[in-house]
């Protein structure tokens, strides 16, 4: 990504103008789909999206995981659609499994399926097909779209969208190809509310950049960050607090390997020896596993948990280890409630108007 935002910026002025015209064009589809012009799938169900402006890892998945965890706590049955990025399922819609194939379904869904057991994961890149496919079969209490900003055949209640602090400060409102948004800013007056992925030492920074970019759209919004919890054995058979002072290496396919290196290095205390950078969503070889125990020269091999779940089927990599995370709110703007509060508030009356009769706890 550094060697793109490099170019950009190098290639401004020529890019400009094209970016102008790409948001022109989103500005009209969006226009297309909310006047009728074109089919929009709305289920008799809340649907909650979660989505950011530009592309990117902004944490889009560890988000999804943190609303499936609120509603397996209150017993609600999710459907997840989404597209699953490097898929390539054997047909559409996909149901995923615990035991499916990431190379099939995906990593990010497959990760999904196997944290959130009363959700049901659905690939297919035509979520228009997959949506009423999964809501007669399954009958969720709500539908949740992963990447669903700029997904807008199906309808939503509630946008959730993420941002970057990059997105906040010099890539602001830069379409693409002159930046890394799919959409102009006029597209964010469409959120619920705004989250942004920062580290916590940066947040009170960020929070005060946070009430400025956004204050034009009077919407809560809130910081968040990865927060380390343990290590854990990629085969699940063993766990352990931390490495005991002892060298690791870390060894990731995600978008921003830095930032997976920033958090294993607050959490466990020291920098990994060597950090092993492979493309996101890259599919591990067993040739892949030669370089990492090669490069680790017997250290530790630490990876993420998005990772794991295509390195557990290759011989070799079980003793490999998987930094846990979990999701930790830090400060917001226009709002006192915490994000959950929010949240919860918000699907209530959701969950009122489509089911009125019914009498559910939220709060």
């Amino acid at each position: 990504m550094p060697d793109i935002l490099e170019l950009q910026r190098r290639l401004k002025p020529a890019l400009i103008p094209l970016g102008v015209l790409y948001g022109l064009f989103m500005r009209l589809r969006r226009w297309a789909f909310e006047t009728g012009r074109l089919d929009v799938w709305r289920p008799n169900c809340p649907v909650v999206s979660v989505g950011n402006i530009g592309w990117g890892g902004s944490g889009k998945t560890p988000l999804c995981g943190h609303i499936l965890h609120w509603a397996g706590k209150r017993e609600e049955h999710a459907v997840v659609l989404t597209r699953g990025y490097g898929a390539k399922p054997g047909r559409l819609p996909l149901l995923v499994t615990r035991a499916a194939d990431p190379a099939a379904c995906g990593d990010e869904p497959l990760l999904l399926a196997r944290s959130h057991p009363l959700a049901r994961v659905v690939v297919d890149p035509k979520r228009r097909r997959s949506g009423p496919w999964a809501y007669e079969r399954f009958d969720p209490d709500f539908v949740l779209l992963d990447d669903g900003f700029q997904h807008l055949p199906v309808a939503r209640d509630i946008d959730l969208v993420l941002l970057t602090p990059q997105d906040l400060a010099e890539g602001w409102n830069r379409v693409c190809p002159a930046g890394t948004w799919r959409e102009g800013q006029a597209a964010l007056a469409r959120a619920s509310a705004f989250l942004v992925k920062t580290p916590p030492e940066l947040s009170d920074g960020v929070t005060r950049t946070m009430a400025l970019r956004l204050e034009p759209y009077g919407r809560p919004a809130f910081s968040f960050s990865l927060k380390p919890k343990g290590l854990m054995r990629v085969d699940g058979t063993r766990r352990a607090a931390d490495f005991g002072g002892e060298d690791y290496v870390l060894a990731t396919g995600i978008a921003d390997p830095g930032q997976a290196a920033s958090t294993a290095e607050q959490y466990l205390g020291r920098a990994p020896r060597l950090v092993l950078p492979f493309a996101d969503h890259h599919a591990f070889s067993a040739q892949d596993l030669l370089r990492i125990h090669a490069a680790a020269a017997g250290a530790h091999v630490l990876v993420t948990a998005k990772d794991a779940v295509k390195l557990a089927k290759l011989p070799g990599a079980e003793g490999f280890w998987v930094l846990r995370t979990e999701l930790a709110f830090g400060p917001s703007v226009f709002t006192d409630a915490t994000f959950d509060q929010w949240f919860s508030a918000r699907f209530a009356e959701l969950a009122a108007h489509y089911h009125p009769l019914a009498v559910r706890e939220f709060l």
